[in-house]
């Protein structure tokens, strides 16, 4: 298999990480499910980066290609991205996460409360496990749209002559869905007061 090339002895390890994170997620989601009534979790996805994705990002980064190099000096070749309904969902599995005893949250970022400037919103945080670094990707339905549909936009184009208006209508359809995201929240609040 040619993922196995640049991780070598190290892919089953990485795989039984993501079955543990995955099992880790679903009982949480089963525990909320049954004092709640609900689902934080939308979807989950998981993956491990492909050979390709972690031997250019080690060009990128001037890095040797190796297991060394892709497992212990990035901290991206175990991913997931969790997406919740609502923000208050993000957060609780997020403190589900870092409560955890298996894992150690080595680094945050919460682009929630401090979105980017072009408008990106989501948490995210890596953790380590047995020596194993795993990226994870909070968001709300709305955050994941977005992403996934600016990614198309901007990626998938070459931008030429309009991209400050590109990149302006990109921000302002940001703060529209953070907006829907709390309103959303507040309504949620309200039928859960009840």
């Amino acid at each position: 298999m040619e993922a196995e090339g640049i991780y070598g002895e190290h892919l089953p390890e990485m795989e039984k990480i993501i079955d543990e994170m995955k099992t880790r997620i679903d009982l949480l989601r089963e525990h909320i499910r049954q004092k709640r009534g609900m689902d934080p979790v939308e979807h989950c996805l998981s993956r491990i980066k492909s050979e390709d994705s972690m031997r250019e990002k080690c060009r990128r980064k001037g890095l040797p290609e190796t297991a060394d190099s892709v497992l212990f000096q990035i901290h991206d070749a175990i991913g997931f991205r969790i997406v919740c309904a609502f923000v208050s969902d993000v957060y609780m599995i997020r403190d589900y996460l870092a409560d955890s005893d298996e894992l150690e949250v080595i680094e945050e970022k919460d682009y929630i409360r401090n979105a980017k400037p072009n408008g990106y919103r989501s948490y995210h945080m890596i953790l380590q496990t047995r020596g194993y670094y795993i990226e994870v990707q909070l968001r709300t339905i709305s955050m994941d749209t977005w992403a996934a549909l600016e990614h198309h936009l901007k990626y998938k184009k070459q931008i030429s002559g309009n991209e400050d208006l590109i990149v302006k209508e990109l921000k302002r359809c940001a703060d529209e869905l953070a907006s829907t995201d709390v309103s959303m929240q507040t309504l949620r609040d309200m039928i859960l007061d009840h």
